[in-house]
């Protein structure tokens, strides 16, 4: 049982976070507002998947909030995000290349 606590700990200490990731280069922003995975791997994937969740119901909330389309706030998000990324991060540009900033 002890070994089992451990083992869970472990595997949350070690989980990849949202700024690893687009530093190491496995995800990056869409104009979209929402994540994409670059690398194909199961924790980048199940990262975006989670980020995107939780983005989609915030942009929910907020259209909902302002009378507004969903689709309108997370393209909104979007284009601030794209623009905030760091040096290095990857964004997928209006022509739907990604790019290294």
């Amino acid at each position: 049982m002890l070994l089992a606590g451990g083992l869970l700990l472990c595997s949350q200490a070690f989980a990849l976070t949202l700024n690893e990731a687009k530093q190491q280069g496995r995800v990056g922003e869409m104009l979209s507002g929402y994540l994409a995975p670059l690398k194909q791997d199961a924790e980048s994937i199940a990262l975006a998947n989670r980020i995107n969740e939780a983005r989609k119901q915030q942009y929910q909330q907020v259209a909902q909030e302002n009378n507004v389309s969903t689709d309108d706030v997370a393209k909104l998000a979007g284009q601030k995000l794209v623009a905030r990324a760091g040096k290095g991060e990857y964004v997928r540009g209006i022509n739907g290349q990604w790019l290294q900033k």
